[in-house]
């Protein structure tokens, strides 16, 4: 189950965390968001030991957007040891999502 993440609790949810999270910044009005929470909630079930997902309300949490450039919803940061590794925008499909997780 993705964790909700904020300027208060990131350090330890995301840049603390031993092994690969997937930073999901998102909106709630945007319609591509949506469509991606399934696939995203897919990809946490499928590597359940070895991905973290939390989730970031860029409307909610502007101080992080605005710290990591993140300039679209939704934008997908991948951090491994609370390093980030990898970065994807707007509405991708299910398969480069997977196959950027599958890199790391």
């Amino acid at each position: 189950m993705a964790v909700r993440v904020n300027a208060e609790n990131f350090n330890d949810e995301v840049l603390g965390a031993q092994g690969i999270v997937l930073a999901d910044f998102y909106s709630d009005s945007c319609v591509p968001c949506k469509r991606m929470s399934p696939v995203l909630a897919e990809l946490e079930e499928t590597y359940p030991d070895t991905l973290k997902l939390v989730k970031i309300n860029i409307n909610f949490d502007g101080e992080l957007a605005e710290k990591y450039e993140v300039q679209a919803a939704p934008t997908l940061i991948f951090f491994k040891d609370g390093e980030e590794k990898a970065r994807l925008r707007g509405a991708v499909k299910k398969a480069e999502i997977f196959e950027e997780f599958e890199k790391l």
